[in-house]
């Protein structure tokens, strides 16, 4: 089938097709994670990502082309979530620019598109490695580029870019020395090719699996908001709330379970009603939504583990928001004194939401690993900070870019601190100081990242080797600043191994952060052993209730 021009029409298609394509295949994706840890969300990012770009397309009333792709660039900016999500928004920022102008497109102009986003993706990135997805854009761009020369045929030119992408992601592991060791191509790349192939179905092409897929409008409904209490929280009093906290959580089924167990909605609701009310439980076969009240939200995470990853998880104490809210009635209308400063922080978990707090952080975004806030989300608490000027403290290496991104589009004087753990947040913090300019803690704080060792301890979820470390399946890995060092199947060796390997001559102090899998007691032991054999060191313990990690351990 032979197509000369894309219009509104075709473009739409080529969106909507693209978007669904990355969506079902976003597990996969996810398992191309190079680390066998339980945190590979780059599937889930970009699904995210051009989830939000093809809202924004379909709610466009324009029939212009130009504008179609001025509001995918619009919406995937906002959307955009982790490393692979803001590149992707990028790659479609530069195609957008690229085609303002245009009424319908061309086979050249297709092509030039494409070569315009790769130009304004490599950009972005400070330092571009190749064997990333950056690599399969040019690869498609290129391919397509040479056929638009002698072919007006769009179906041809999107097919010539299919292939070059998937030519170019086949030599991700030539180029990426850890992908060739793990055996996997990139996963950011490998979700580019999705997309384009949906651009390809669109267009009436074929791909080599002929998996057409035929979406579903009907997508599941959102997790209820907790703005949904407002309304009635001014009819009891705050010694009324039995179950205090507000928990939401997204699970993807089957994936890094913690449990053999089957998934049962009945049991499954059966048990999250016994320890909250106000339960809402939508299930499909590949995911579950749960919003409870209750007073152990750590019960409710380690519960889901157990049968998949939690894609997205969310604590509110209800007790301070209904302080907040009956305070604000009536004077709600009542503008309160602007902050000097907002200080904003990236963490997932109820004891670190709280550490942060007391570290003078005036606002916390809930997400983290495998939980990547969008650059809308970062846009929106800078923008409701109530402040003059805001630092953002992401605090996980995925989180960087989409914050930088976030800067660019407030108006508020926004500094980021490029902390890439919760150690490195922590420790940034004590160097804030009040009446210092923006640049001048954003410097500070930056860094004394340097001066910190973050651990993580978690299971393995496959068989890997890594360096000259063999891991199995369910094997307990530690890693250092997320290279993993050490594996085996005991916690108070591998925390000690982990240990030896952050101790310099400068240490002094040891923090250990407990998980929603860790517990108290495993903790005191590893202090202990960590006292015994580094009788120099100082060691601290707090609940930190962050999934995927039972224990993390930072050393100053």
């Amino acid at each position: 089938m032979s197509v000369n021009v894309i219009t509104n029409n075709e473009f739409q298609d080529m969106i909507r097709m693209g978007s669904h394509r990355l969506g079902q295949n976003a597990k996969f994706v996810n398992s191309l994670n190079v680390f066998p840890v339980p945190d590979g969300d780059t599937g889930t990012n970009m699904n995210l990502t051009f989830q939000s770009g093809y809202q924004a397309v379909n709610e466009s009333t324009s029939t212009k082309v130009g504008d179609l792709a001025q509001a995918l660039s619009k919406g995937l900016l906002m959307g955009a979530r982790g490393n692979s999500g803001v590149i992707t928004s990028q790659i479609f920022r530069g195609f957008g620019k690229k085609i303002v102008d245009k009424e319908t497109l061309t086979a050249p102009e297709l092509a030039e598109a494409l070569v315009a986003g790769v130009k304004t993706a490599y950009k972005a990135v400070m330092k571009p490695v190749e064997g990333t997805i950056l690599t399969v854009a040019k690869g498609a761009a290129q391919a397509a580029a040479a056929v638009a020369e002698n072919n007006d045929d769009l179906t041809a030119v999107m097919s010539a870019a299919v292939n070059g992408a998937k030519k170019a992601l086949a030599t991700t592991p030539d180029l990426l020395p850890v992908l060739k060791e793990v055996g996997v191509v990139d996963s950011g790349g490998q979700g580019l090719v999705f997309i384009y192939e949906g651009f390809l179905e669109a267009l009436g092409g074929e791909v080599d699996n002929n998996d057409q897929y035929q979406p579903d409008e009907a997508e599941m409904d959102e997790m209820v908001s907790a703005t949904h209490h407002q309304a009635v929280q001014n009819q009891f009093s705050n010694e009324d709330i039995q179950n205090g906290f507000c928990t939401e959580m997204m699970v993807t089924l089957g994936v890094n379970a913690t449990s053999d167990d089957p998934f049962d909605y009945e049991s499954f609701r059966n048990y999250l009603d016994g320890i909250g009310d106000s339960l809402l439980v939508v299930a499909d076969d590949e995911v579950v939504k749960v919003h409870v009240h209750t007073q152990h939200p750590q019960k409710v995470f380690s519960y889901g583990r157990k049968f998949g990853s939690l894609a997205k998880i969310k604590i509110d104490n209800m007790r301070i928001q209904h302080e907040t809210i009956v305070e604000d009635q009536p004077q709600s209308q009542v503008e309160q004194p602007q902050l000097d400063y907002g200080v904003i922080a990236v963490a997932s978990g109820a004891g670190l939401e709280k550490l942060f707090k007391s570290l003078g952080v005036t606002s916390i975004i809930s997400g983290g690993q495998t939980m990547n806030p969008s650059t809308k989300d970062i846009v929106n608490a800078i923008e409701q900070s109530n402040a003059k000027r805001v630092l953002v403290l992401p605090n996980n290496g995925n989180i960087v870019m989409a914050a930088k991104q976030a800067s660019q589009v407030v108006k508020i004087p926004t500094a980021i601190v490029p902390s890439k753990s919760i150690a490195q947040g922590m420790t940034a913090l004590l160097s804030f100081d009040m009446t210092a300019d923006l640049e001048q803690n954003q410097e500070n704080m930056t860094e004394a990242l340097s001066t910190v060792k973050s651990g993580q301890i978690t299971t393995a979820v496959r068989d890997s080797e890594i360096g000259n470390l063999k891991i199995k399946k369910d094997d307990l890995i530690g890693l250092v600043d997320g290279d993993i060092v050490v594996s085996g199947q005991e916690i108070i060796q591998i925390s000690q191994d982990l240990v030896a390997k952050m101790v310099d001559a400068d240490s002094e102090v040891v923090t250990i952060l407990i998980g929603v899998d860790g517990n108290q007691d495993t903790a005191e032991q590893i202090a202990q052993q960590i006292e015994n054999n580094f009788p120099d060191l100082e060691t601290e313990i707090h609940h930190g209730d962050q999934p995927i990690y039972p224990y993390l351990i930072a050393v100053e």
